[in-house]
């Protein structure tokens, strides 16, 4: 049996080729080697159709450095392209409809309120997601304003925190608003009137796609808003496997504790004693979190493809209720670093190789 290759297909951040997670690649490569598996990392723009080759990107663990090769197409390819916007995610696009026929790990997902729709219509799921509309007109935000009294308003597609308002009805006829636009910058916290709410929001919808959401009182005693990322990936037996959970505590004046918008990571049993529930009531929240991820995990991989990781977000309510916020795709693994869970971080990067590889030797057995 010929060593197998893995393809790690990503997009470069900008027109001088830098790679965003290229020291994640670095360790893939070198974790990879020392378990049987090639690895070499390429963008679609490196694909060079006719002659079906691929001018990837290879790292040398011994000499520290990276170099250009022509490289067959690989038996895997592990998707890690995320959403942009402009000709770079034009090509990925193209690349994975022209290439469709490849063995991937991971298939791309659909919007936030195509995953919602399908959880909700699950009843073991429905009790675990907030309350979520299409925002089309006014009447979908104050149909979820008679029934709670804050809301957030979202994109139904991106990642970061980008784009998010959150609307607290504080007085009969008076709004707070606070959020971040889509740079991610936050914006001032700002009263307005009931007369004003649906011109702002309508601007700040504008064309694109947004859904409206429950609010779940997710604020610690200092004010900040907290969440829950855990990540879920295929192992080496082909089985969906918790690889960790930390939690996230967003900055001052923040609606989202997302890393990338200035959150920090604390590990999840630090941030669950903020409860003040029992240390049994916190393990058995523990087990509910868990066991829902990879119930989710499962579900969306049956209806929409291959999948090989996935971090839930997820808020957990005073009385421990757990709330499932977001599913991502693609996510990054510095949340372990932050939070010093370093055997969650290793998994993070090894995890995914050793499913290639265990997905490899399933389809050279004979059948």
């Amino acid at each position: 049996m010929s060593q197998p290759v893995l393809g790690i297909l990503t997009l470069y951040m900008n027109d001088r080729k830098q790679l965003e997670e290229r020291h994640i690649y670095q360790k893939m490569i070198t974790e990879g080697q020392k378990i049987g598996l090639d690895v070499f990392v390429f963008t679609p723009s490196d694909v060079y159709d006719k002659k079906k080759m691929i001018y990837a990107l290879n790292y040398d663990p011994k000499s520290r450095r990276w170099s250009r090769k022509w490289r067959s197409f690989p038996h895997l390819i592990f998707d890690r392209g995320r959403i942009q916007r402009n000709k770079r995610f034009e090509q990925l696009v193209r690349f994975r409809s022209r290439y469709g026929n490849l063995t991937f790990l991971n298939r791309p997902l659909r919007d936030k309120w195509t995953i919602y729709q399908l959880l909700s219509r699950k009843p073991r799921f429905k009790p675990h997601l907030p309350d979520t509309a299409i925002f089309q007109d006014m009447s979908d935000v104050h149909r979820l304003m008679r029934y709670h009294s804050s809301i957030y308003v979202k994109p139904m597609q991106g990642t970061g925190g980008r784009g998010i308002l959150r609307v607290d009805r504080v007085g009969p006829e008076t709004y707070l608003i606070q959020g971040r636009k889509l740079s991610r910058r936050i914006i001032p916290v700002q009263k307005v009137h009931k007369a004003r709410l649906a011109p702002y929001l309508l601007r700040w919808k504008g064309k694109k796609r947004y859904m409206v959401q429950q609010g779940i009182n997710i604020k610690l005693p200092n004010g900040r808003v907290h969440d829950y990322r855990m990540l879920v990936q295929k192992s080496g037996t082909g089985r969906w496997e918790v690889t960790g959970c930390a939690g996230r505590v967003g900055p001052p004046r923040s609606v989202t504790s997302n890393l990338h918008g200035g959150g920090h990571a604390v590990p999840m049993g630090t941030l669950l004693k903020h409860s003040n529930h029992s240390e049994e009531k916190r393990a058995e929240i523990r087990r509910t979190a868990e066991k829902l991820s990879l119930d989710i995990a499962a579900t969306l991989e049956a209806n929409f493809g291959a999948l090989c990781e996935l971090a839930l977000d997820l808020a957990i309510d005073p009385s421990g209720m757990v709330y499932v916020l977001e599913v991502n795709p693609k996510p990054a693994r510095e949340v372990f670093i932050q939070s010093g869970d370093s055997d969650a971080y290793r998994m993070a990067i090894v995890r995914p190789l050793e499913y290639a590889l265990w997905l490899y030797k399933q389809r050279a057995a004979p059948s």
